[in-house]
């Protein structure tokens, strides 16, 4: 049985003191909470204060990004270890912000997995299809590509360690939203990837969350499905009230 993660990427948004504020309000009203795990994942200049907020509770620290190398002459980026020292347990890696904005590649992408791996933090691998994509009934070719680069050279002991967010691109910040249709069906085609590259065993224990204009409207609906085990949530993390009931939803 996959426990639910709910997951807030508060992108560039958030000082620290609003995001201590933020992460304190988050802990005094999910900390109770033991069948779903929560992931805030504020920018790098926050992450301190928003483990000083969450100390004590059930609420885990992520990060957005990270670089592949432990240490080095790789001005503006941050390592692995960095994350590890300052609390982290999670990484987003290979958002489509990331992919579109920074040039980030499947082979990137796999370079950071398998060093989030190695230094045992657990990478939230992003996959995903633009609106031209979809259009060209290419959502299946696209999200393949991604899995495949990112998980190259992975065995299976390795990949149960990840989780997966499914993000449309097209519904990304757009206000547009897979149905819960559409979104569980990428998902099974997904776990059954990832069952034809390893074992259905190591599927299985993988998290593939839904990614997307994620709201405390739709929430319930899209977890309520059978392969989406949670959400990647992006604007209504920033607001405590609607994060708190898209994390309710999936309890």
């Amino acid at each position: 049985m996959r426990t639910p993660i709910i997951a807030g990427n508060w992108k560039m948004y958030k000082t620290q003191n609003e995001a201590f504020q933020l992460a304190s309000t988050l802990k005094q009203r999910l900390s109770n909470l033991n069948s779903v795990k929560v992931v805030l994942c504020p920018p790098f200049t926050a992450l301190a204060s928003v483990k000083e907020a969450i100390l004590g509770s059930n609420i885990l620290l992520g990060a957005q990004n990270m670089h592949w190398e432990k240490e080095g002459a790789y001005t503006g980026e941050v390592s692995p270890e960095m994350l590890l020292t300052i609390g982290c347990k999670y990484v987003i890696i290979g958002h489509s912000e990331r992919r579109s904005y920074f040039f980030e590649t499947n082979q990137t992408v796999n370079l950071r997995v398998k060093s989030a791996l190695k230094f045992g933090l657990i990478p939230i691998i992003c996959v995903g299809e633009r609106l031209e994509e979809r259009e060209a009934n290419k959502t299946e070719q696209v999200v393949e590509n991604h899995i495949k680069g990112a998980f190259a050279d992975l065995t299976g002991n390795l990949a149960e360690e990840t989780v997966i967010a499914y993000e449309p691109v097209w519904a990304i910040g757009t206000g547009k939203t897979a149905t819960p249709s559409q979104a569980n069906e990428v998902h099974l085609f997904i776990r059954e990837l990832l069952s034809s590259m390893f074992s259905k065993e190591c599927a299985d224990k993988i998290n593939i969350l839904y990614g997307g204009s994620v709201k405390p409207d739709n929430s319930k609906q899209l977890l309520d499905m059978s392969d989406i085990d949670g959400a990647l949530v992006g604007g209504a993390s920033l607001d405590a009230d609607s994060f708190e009931k898209i994390v309710r939803s999936a309890t």
